[in-house]
């Protein structure tokens, strides 16, 4: 994929990595400097679903919060695509950071989620309560962006409108609205010496359901860690988990 020829001209001799960890709609490069630094590009086509412009709001407000983020360098819309050029967070992610024991892995975590989510609401002008979430999630089964092969075990074989009918005869009733990441899986967050050092695919962080966040994380840690590690991640977050909104919340992030 050619990157906008403005960043081309700026970095000629870069070396180019596309990305694969993750699961991200968008495309993501390294850009290599000839100094040894390296920056990321995010690219999707332009498009009234897409997420780019969600995530560039909110890296911007990320720093503004003085909480560890990539920073938007430039962005650029060219031929029908819209990119994003920022800064690199040190370190590795946490699904990838084979130098932390498990122990170190739930602490990083828990603590970055609690940084978070003890951000006051009034303070963060983005709005996923379910109001939004719900009716968002019915437009991606309209596009076609919700793919049924990719649904977790429990719901494989069924359809996006199987599902979504679920969705929506278990919504809680009661909500805990906290600034959420919104996509708390472990290669979200980044660790440099055996510490946390910044969010990444921050393009549905939002006042949500504490929840929302806790749901995904414990998901990624019984995957990447092992189902024992789950209660020891709630332990040092600090809370019990209300088991019925963990099942809601990776129910509805099947949408998205």
């Amino acid at each position: 994929m050619n990157i906008p020829k403005k960043w081309r001209d700026q970095h000629p001799h870069a070396l180019i990595e596309q990305q694969t960890i993750g699961e991200s709609r968008a495309d993501v490069f390294r850009l290599r400097l000839d100094d040894n630094t390296d920056l990321f590009l995010k690219s999707e086509p332009v498009d009234e679903l897409g997420e780019l412009a969600d995530e560039i709001e909110r890296l911007r407000w990320l720093r503004q919060m003085n909480l560890p983020a990539p920073v938007v360098i430039d962005e650029v819309t060219e031929d029908q695509r819209h990119w994003l050029l920022m800064t690199a967070v040190p370190g590795q992610d946490l699904a990838s950071a084979s130098e932390l024991s498990a122990a170190q892995i739930i602490d990083i975590l828990a603590t970055a989620l609690r940084t978070l989510h003890q951000v006051p609401v009034a303070l963060c002008p983005f709005d996923h309560s379910l109001e939004v979430r719900i009716p968002r999630a019915q437009e991606n089964i309209r596009a076609g962006l919700v793919d049924g092969s990719d649904f977790d075990d429990e719901r494989l074989g069924q359809s996006a409108e199987e599902v979504f009918a679920e969705l929506l005869a278990t919504q809680p009733t009661t909500h805990d609205r906290v600034v959420t990441h919104g996509d708390a899986y472990l290669p979200n967050f980044m660790a440099a010496n055996g510490r946390f050092s910044g969010f990444i695919d921050c393009a549905r962080l939002s006042v949500s359901d504490r929840h929302q966040d806790l749901a995904l994380a414990a998901q990624s840690i019984e995957r990447e860690l092992g189902q024992a590690w789950v209660k020891p991640f709630f332990e040092r977050y600090g809370v019990e988990p209300d088991e019925q909104r963990m099942k809601f919340y990776c129910l509805l992030d099947e949408f998205f």
